[in-house]
């Protein structure tokens, strides 16, 4: 099975989605799984992660919504405030439902680089193992630092990197990016999402052979049993196609073996999020 692993959707709103600005006209609009399905279906993938957008309980109850009525979104990633002093009262309300997956902070918006590290923070992620909840990491490079520290914290939490946590593509430079993400892989818990590619590098001018160097890193680092494919739809969208963008990964783990093959491309996001 085929599992995409990352992407999103919204009814689009200038103010909530405020991030979405002007260079980005393509996805200033509404996406809804109608839009997706075929989309998925005509480059055999046979379901999805949604993962939130927006850090609100609103977001959570929509992408759940979505996931309960299409059955090709097999799970969710929501939002809720993990620093919250009633974190257990909200993950034992969130527990009820089978196709939340896990939570996601936008913590690449978090202007302390240190941010994942604050003592309330982190006694939410602390929560989270005993209702089965996995937590996506959304770092920049800059952030990595604190990930390293963070993830020894948490033996025991199902973790995710999101979109490699965004290297520098544009200029090519990976060796302290290279150096933290080995150390985070270290971690047998750890896991990372090889997604978001092509919106972080040139939009109008990436080659695939400008991920190659990057990809090897984790593949190396992560190994076979850790890397989850994701498009990062429809956010993917400002750089190239859904095809484009799955032909990356695919091309570049060809030579793996087909079972290999298979974990990377769907085999180990249903490990990790229990799909």
């Amino acid at each position: 099975m085929i599992i995409d692993a990352h992407q999103h959707f919204w009814k689009y709103d200038p103010v909530k989605d405020a991030w979405i600005d002007d260079t980005m006209e393509v996805i200033r609009k509404d996406f809804f799984p109608e839009h997706l399905q075929p989309v998925l279906q005509a480059h055999g993938v046979d379901g999805c992660v949604a993962v939130q957008a927006d850090q609100s309980e609103k977001e959570t109850a929509f992408l759940l919504d979505l996931a309960q009525k299409h059955d090709f979104i097999k799970g969710v990633v929501g939002w809720t405030d993990l620093r919250s002093p009633d974190i257990q009262e909200q993950l034992a309300h969130y527990a009820q439902f089978p196709l939340l997956k896990g939570f996601r902070h936008i913590v690449q918006g978090e202007p302390d680089p240190m941010f994942l590290l604050r003592e309330d923070f982190c006694h939410g992620i602390l929560a989270l193992a005993q209702y089965d909840f996995t937590y996506d990491i959304l770092v920049y490079p800059k952030q990595l630092p604190a990930v390293v520290e963070f993830v020894k914290k948490f033996p025991r939490q199902r973790l995710v990197i999101d979109h490699m946590a965004k290297p520098d593509f544009k200029s090519g430079e990976l060796e302290i990016w290279a150096a933290q993400m080995r150390a985070i892989a270290s971690s047998p818990n750890v896991y990372c999402k090889v997604s978001g590619l092509v919106t972080e590098a040139d939009w109008e001018n990436w080659q695939p052979g400008h991920f190659q160097p990057f990809l090897e890193v984790v593949l190396e680092a992560f190994g076979c049993d850790r890397l989850l494919f994701g498009s990062d739809w429809p956010v993917c969208l400002l750089a190239a196609e859904y095809g484009e963008v799955k032909e990356i990964v695919t091309n570049f783990i060809s030579s793996l073996s087909p079972a290999e093959q298979q974990k990377i491309m769907g085999g180990n996001a249903i490990a990790f999020y229990h799909l």
